[in-house]
């Protein structure tokens, strides 16, 4: 297997050649080998594929290419891991002697390890035969064209070194034709026709030396508007005054030859009038950020395997970018040892600077002045690459804005680094490593504040001080601002500040000092951003403090995809992607302050505006909700709709999204809570109500107690007070289930007779009969058998004639049992059976898997323990694949009921501990504690007093708090028989 990118693309496996189908591939398969064994970003394969104007379905016609090349490959006999997929993009994995890039890279690695200047050319005449022409000659792409430049110049810089050295052993004959041919491809590089020169005056042939000078000082003259440098003028005078240390060194044939003496080269380029140490001021209090320091440490330590050229750190407004970057220059500036350029590009002002006259400054700064600066913009940057090819320097390219910026101001030369600063991605820019700079830890932005305000302040008042970096978001510019205040209002106290600084709709206005400002800082970001963009940003600021899918973006423009204006705002580092959920799915956040600045710039929008577009949202939130209800255990049981809109989005999201319903519903918990809020604050009660009903079952699942009850009675107020019957009583019926797992019967009750009372009132038939079969749970667990029956019963005939088979199934089930407790076997029976055939015929797991714990009790009745046994193992084997822990726990339960009746203590006792943990856990203190009572019943049996007298208290115990809450004396049955 052997791919090659130093010439035309090439691959080749098992002897043939590898099939590309188009460019598309071709393009995908070089910009995978230029980095192999390295991930490739997904928005760099983007930019390859597409030089400008990428279309919305970009990412996904880059999959199809990688999956297309990735067949190819393997029906060509590659092994399928050859190309992996990686967190954000595609990794190629290929060893040294598979790819001529990595093995040019290691043979220059050698050459740099050798002893002699005979063992080290003979390395680089290795290095130098894996090259097969120009690079990538026939792929067409423009950021493929910047890695081919820097490929080819990588390459010329390694002949130019091999040369030279050849050059000092005495084979002045050898080189010239290759000196010749490479001066021709580089006609203004000084130190080939200085190697060139000193070449033919060794053949004896000066007047040839004397022309190569001469066509190359008219070149400069006529197109750079500049003279050769000194070094090349004193060589010229040299070669007219035929100076005899220009004669020629001994031949060198072996490597026990010892080097010549060289010829009395002058310094590689020009003198500067003083040495370039441009870097600003350092912070004094620069505080933390150890692992992005260690980070850029190390992409700018020479010697480093992954060093890089060119580090980008990307954030957001008010970070602190350019103080970390200014910080780690002078930590680094030792490493450069020829001088560190600074230059701001000021992207976010008014007037972002031209990179015409930047690469004037830095020609300034490098002694180049007045006419001597070239006019044009390529002009400028050749002669600003030759001057820093031979040099170790650092540039720091301060605010850069966009690659077409920063590129003329990146030097060829291995020798140099830049660091970069920008509040935009810059992936089009080859090599490049991008250092993502979020806000300071806790512990950093204290150090911080402490140290601006003094240590003394802050021990006095420590709880302030908290809620102030609260409310600054712990964002390195916020602090300052705040610091900087109380440093110069010292009688000031921090509780002061922190009430200034509390109310949101005061904070912006109030971290302002002098010239530094939160707002105005994001003010120059949002100057960079289309108008859509903006728009997007303003209202992503309504929907509060969440962590957030990308969805939403398209229903708040009322687009069908606003994936494009998302990348738009996290490239620009106003929204950041902070993680991406266990679906796979990337979740994005706004700062606290630039949320702040977001909700500022949506006030001036027409209030219907933006409630439309809060509906928007909300109506996508409830149809997703809808879609996992009904792919959840039971989600057949939830509430009918009501008449709040519903926004689907597109059948490819959905399903995606939905293919873990149990995983979406816990990636969005926050997100649907924060959705009853939001529409309870703009006064939208039906999707309120509905948004929180929707999310019942999967609460009920998931026992998540506190959830459910905390959506609810957010949604249960401005349903009452919008006199929203129909969301009442869903409500309320919710809220009577809830009250019933937490042994709240009296409450449960309450609630229960309203909402039936409410669904009679508004013709709710199908809610009446799910109201009457939740209140007959009450009367059964608190010993009203025939006041339970009679409810059940009430509620069958509702739903038969609702023909609601679901309903039907459930309530024949609750009547089976019914019949069980009153000792009527038989009749029992034909209950069960008939609930588990229509169960079936449902094709519901989760109800069959109910059946069957509940049936089992039928035949541990009759003695059949091991029928028993299988219904539960069945049945347990069901709810742990759902994950549903509570009816789990019931059916450990009824395990350890079997096995008690057996006096099989050793498999009864695990059973029930298991059981009596996860009720524990979900707060159903009467299940639990009737697995105590049975555990202290099993080691009494045993004779172990003691541990039956510690288990039989725990019950107790239990029972007591339950009658506490509902004024009863006697212990009530357990929820589920």
């Amino acid at each position: 297997m052997r791919f090659g990118l130093l010439g035309p693309l090439h691959a080749q496996i098992a002897g043939r050649a590898v099939p590309l189908n188009g460019p598309r591939q071709a393009k995908m398969l070089a910009a995978l080998l230029i980095d192999a064994n390295s991930v490739v970003a997904m928005e760099r394969l983007v930019a390859v594929m597409w030089d400008t104007n990428a279309p919305a379905t970009a990412v996904r016609q880059v999959q199809d290419a990688v999956s297309g090349l990735r067949r190819n490959l393997v029906a060509c006999g590659a092994p399928g891991t050859l190309i992996s997929t990686r967190r954000g993009g595609y990794e190629i994995h290929l060893a040294q002697d598979q790819l001529d890039l990595l093995e040019f890279d290691h043979e220059r690695s050698l050459a740099e390890q050798r002893t002699t200047p005979l063992e080290t050319a003979v390395a680089l005449r290795r290095a130098l035969a894996c090259w097969r022409g120009d690079a990538l000659v026939d792929t067409p792409s423009q950021v493929l064209e910047i890695d081919a430049a820097r490929l080819n110049e990588k390459r010329a810089a390694t002949h130019k070194q091999c040369l030279a050295i050849e050059l000092d052993l005495g084979r002045h004959r050898e080189v010239i034709d290759e000196l010749t041919a490479l001066l021709r491809e580089h006609p203004y590089d000084e130190q080939v026709a200085e190697h060139l020169m000193v070449a033919l005056y060794r053949c004896r042939r000066q007047g040839e030396a004397l022309q190569v000078y001469e066509r190359l000082r008219r070149t400069l003259a006529d197109e750079l508007g500049v003279d050769p440098t000194p070094p090349l003028q004193a060589l010229h005078r040299r070669i007219l005054t035929a100076d005899p240390a220009l004669a020629s060194p001994a031949p060198s044939h072996g490597p026990s030859a010892a080097p010549p003496d060289s010829p009395a080269p002058a310094d590689p380029g020009p003198a500067m009038a003083m040495p370039v140490r441009q870097l600003p001021l350092d912070v004094p209090d620069f505080v933390g950020r150890a692992e992005a320091l260690a980070e850029i440490a190390g992409l700018l330590d020479g010697s480093a395997p992954n060093r890089a050229r060119v580090a980008v750190v990307v954030g957001g407004p008010g970070v602190g970018k350019s103080c970390l970057v200014t910080h780690a220059a002078r930590l680094a500036s030792a490493n450069f040892p020829d001088g560190q350029l600074y230059l701001n590009l000021a992207a976010t002002s008014d007037e972002p600077r031209d990179p015409g006259l930047m690469l004037a400054e830095a020609l300034r700064a490098l002694s180049i002045a007045g006419s001597a600066i070239p006019n044009g913009l390529s002009e400028r940057a050749a002669l600003y690459r030759s001057l820093l090819v031979d040099r170790r320097m650092l540039v720091v390219l301060d605010d850069a804005g966009h690659a077409d910026q920063v590129l003329p101001l990146l030097p060829g030369a291995e020798g140099c680094a830049v660091l970069i600063t920008s509040r935009t991605l810059l992936t089009q820019l080859p090599g490049v490593r991008h250092i993502d700079l979020d806000v300071l830890s806790p512990a950093e932005a204290r150090e911080l504040f402490t140290g601006i305000v003094g240590w003394g302040r802050v021990e006095r008042e420590p709880g302030e001080a908290d809620a102030i970096l609260d409310c600054c978001g712990n964002l390195p510019l916020a602090i300052r601002i705040a610091s900087g205040k109380l440093t110069g209002r010292p009688a000031w106290s921090l509780r002061v500040l922190r009430e200034r600084i509390e109310d949101e709709s005061r904070r912006l206005a109030e971290l302002r000092i002098g010239d530094l400002s939160v707002r105005a800082s994001v003010e120059l970001s949002l100057r960079l951003l289309p108008a859509d963009a903006v728009r997007a940003l303003s209202l992503l600021g309504l929907l509060g403090a969440y962590t957030l899918p990308g969805w939403v973006v398209g229903p708040l423009l009322d687009r069908s995809d606003g994936e494009e204006v998302l990348d738009t705002l996290v490239d620009a580092s106003l929204v950041r992607l902070t993680a991406t959920d266990a679906l796979g799915e990337p979740r994005y956040r706004l700062h606290d302050l630039i949320r702040t600045c977001a909700t500022e710039i949506a006030a001036p929008l027409p209030t219907a505006d933006k409630r439309d577009a809060i509906i928007r949202v909300l109506s996508g939130w409830l149809d997703l909700v809808g879609h996992g209800t009904d792919r959840l255990p039971g989600g057949p049981m939830a509430a009918a709709p009501g008449s709040a809109p519903r926004r689907s989005l597109s059948d490819a999201v959905v399903d995606r999204l939905m293919a873990d319903p149990f995983g979406w519903f816990d990636a969005e918990r926050d997100n649907l809570l924060g959705a009853v809020k939001l529409a309870v604050d703009w006064g939208l009660d039906e999707l309120a109500w509905e948004l929180a009903a929707g999310t019942a079952t999967y609460y009920d699942h998931r026992c998540l107690y506190q959830d459910w009850q905390h959506g609810h009675r957010l949604a249960l107020d401005a349903a009452e007070a919008a006199g929203n019957a129909r969301g009442v009583s869903v409500l309320l019926r919710g809220l009577g289930q809830l009250h019933i797992y937490q042994d709240e019967f009296d409450r449960a009750t309450d609630a229960l007779e309203t909402s039936i009372e409410l669904c009679r009132d508004t013709g709710d038939k199908r809610g009446e009969a799910l109201s009457m079969a939740t209140l007959s749970t009450v009367s059964r667990v608190q010993g009203r058998d025939d006041e339970a029956l009679e409810r059940v019963e009430q509620a069958l005939t509702i739903a038969i004639g609702e023909g609601d088979r679901h309903i039907e199934a459930q309530l024949s089930c609750a009547i089976a049992v019914m019949r069980l407790m009153q000792g009527q076997l038989e009749e029992a029976e034909s209950w069960f059976d008939g609930a588990l055939r229509l169960a079936k015929t449902l094709d519901d797991e989760h109800r069959v898997a109910v059946v069957l714990r509940r049936f089992s009790r039928l035949h541990d009745r009759r003695g059949d323990v091991d029928e028993a046994l299988r219904c539960l193992g069945q049945a347990l084997a069901t709810f742990e694949k759902l994950t549903d822990e509570r009816c789990a726990a019931y059916t450990l339960l009824e395990v350890g009921r079997v096995y008690a009746g057996q006096d099989d203590r050793d498999r009864a006792g695990p059973a029930l501990e298991r059981a009596a943990g996860l009720f524990h856990r979900h707060g159903d203190r009467q299940d639990e504690a009737t697995c105590w009572q049975l555990i202290g019943d099993l080691d009494a049996a045993a004779g172990i007093h003691d541990r039956a007298r510690q288990h039989r208290s725990r019950a107790l115990r239990l029972w007591q708090t339950i009658g506490e809450m509902n004024q009863t004396e006697a212990p009530a049955r357990p929820s589920s028989p």
